[in-house]
């Protein structure tokens, strides 16, 4: 049987842990859950369920999630977000691959998210295979924002859904593209990119006939207009917030080459 660890980064996760927790329960030989300041039952919950717990300043979502790999008595490791659970179709076939050698060095697993109470089939959405059970030193997570395991080896592929639980209402969709469009203007300018007018006018639009028409988010109902609207205004205000950066490093280079 192949020894699993299950990893958790948190932080104020405590509406969502227990199902977590729970969906890992049967699979999992531990549990390491890393919390970075929360402030609510999160650490409780994790402890009460018998995972080992660390806690840590944030940094970002790739360095977070290689720690917690770090920590863990095992080799191979299943890597969660809070957010998400294994359905009981891919809990059963992950039990079934611990029974038998590893083919692979990680595998990858399609996700199906939850929207507004409603699971999403379209918009790009689904399958969106991700990798997350891996043999720690052959992988590794890498991205400040959006990260991805990169793999050294064979990838193999499981069949079931991982299922996420992204947003209960409208209002957590658009702070979370507030928070993670700062992020990626920061990135973008940091990335030497200074370009923004252009990007700015026509890869909204882009975006939204993408996801809704090409992607058939259309076939989401409301739910795919909704999803393929808040697509194309990530996309716009990542480009004005990186216009602010831009003038706000003119304004600063102006001032000191005057003060000089």
């Amino acid at each position: 049987m192949t020894p699993l660890t299950a990893t958790i980064i948190t932080l104020n996760e405590e509406r969502n842990l227990p199902r977590a927790l729970a969906s890992v329960a049967s699979v999992a030989d531990e549990v390491v859950v890393v919390d970075s300041g929360s402030r609510d039952r999160t650490l409780e919950i994790a402890r009460e369920r018998g995972a080992r717990v660390f806690e840590r300043r944030w940094t970002d979502y790739s360095d977070q999630k290689n720690f917690a790999a770090a920590q863990a008595a095992n080799d191979w490791i299943l890597s969660l977000d809070a957010d998400e659970e294994l359905s009981p179709a891919l809990r059963d076939e992950i039990a079934r691959w611990k029974q038998s050698a590893p083919e692979a060095d990680a595998y990858e697993m399609p996700r199906m998210a939850r929207y507004l109470g409603r699971w999403i089939e379209h918009c790009g959405w689904y399958p969106d295979r991700k990798r997350r059970l891996y043999r720690r030193g052959r992988a590794r997570f890498v991205g400040a924002l959006h990260e991805s395991l990169v793999v050294d080896g064979a990838v193999g592929r499981l069949r079931s859904d991982l299922l996420h639980y992204t947003f209960d209402s409208l209002e957590q969709h658009e702070a979370q593209v507030e928070r993670y469009t700062q992020l990626a203007a920061r990135l973008l300018y940091a990335g030497g990119h200074r370009a923004w007018l252009l990007p700015s006018l026509f890869a909204p639009a882009w975006t939204f006939l993408r996801t809704y028409v090409f992607q058939q988010g259309f076939r989401d109902g409301t739910h795919g207009w909704l999803i393929a609207h808040m697509a194309a205004r990530y996309v716009w205000l990542k480009y004005v917030k990186l216009r602010v950066l831009t003038y706000e490093a003119a304004r600063e280079s102006e001032a000191g080459s005057r003060a000089a």
